[in-house]
């Protein structure tokens, strides 16, 4: 019964996560997301048996499916490269689907809750203040500063 209490634990945090991606327009949202974190879960409950390198294997499928979210969209005209955030996220959502699986419940659900705060945060009045994006235009980028040089030589 405890296994199926993680595995739930794994599917309601991780479809949190893709909920408030599927809101902000993400072009993976919570079943994707749920899938992830209980896929998580399952690997996380069978490294604890002794199978360690499982984990490691399921990290590089998981990159896999967030690079197909960062190029699928693929670079907007204005030079950004979209989905970066969610194949972030999407990361995030394994590693809780794994630390559910593997029994630590509290660090499953502490790292949903900054993870929803990091996705957030730029919604959120009074936190907004710390989103460096509404500073950025304020600032030279590293991309400027390299023309300069370029231009200098």
């Amino acid at each position: 019964m405890a296994l199926l209490a993680r595995l739930g634990l794994a599917f309601v945090l991780t479809y949190v996560l893709g909920f408030e991606r599927e809101l902000r327009g993400s072009p993976a949202g919570d079943r994707t997301f749920a899938l992830i974190g209980v896929a998580g879960a399952v690997i996380g409950m069978i490294a604890v048996n002794g199978a360690q390198g499982i984990l490691s294997g399921a990290a590089t499928g998981v990159g896999f499916i967030g690079a197909a979210l960062v190029f699928r969209p693929g670079i907007s005209p204005s030079g950004v490269l979209h989905g970066v955030t969610t194949a972030a996220a999407i990361l995030g959502s394994a590693v809780v689907g794994a630390a559910a699986g593997q029994g630590h419940p509290l660090l499953a659900i502490a790292a949903t809750a900054l993870i929803l705060l990091i996705l957030e945060i730029q919604h959120l009045p009074g936190l907004r203040l710390l989103d460096a994006g509404r500073y950025s235009a304020r600032f030279r980028n590293d991309r400027d500063n390299d023309r300069d040089q370029q231009n200098h030589t």
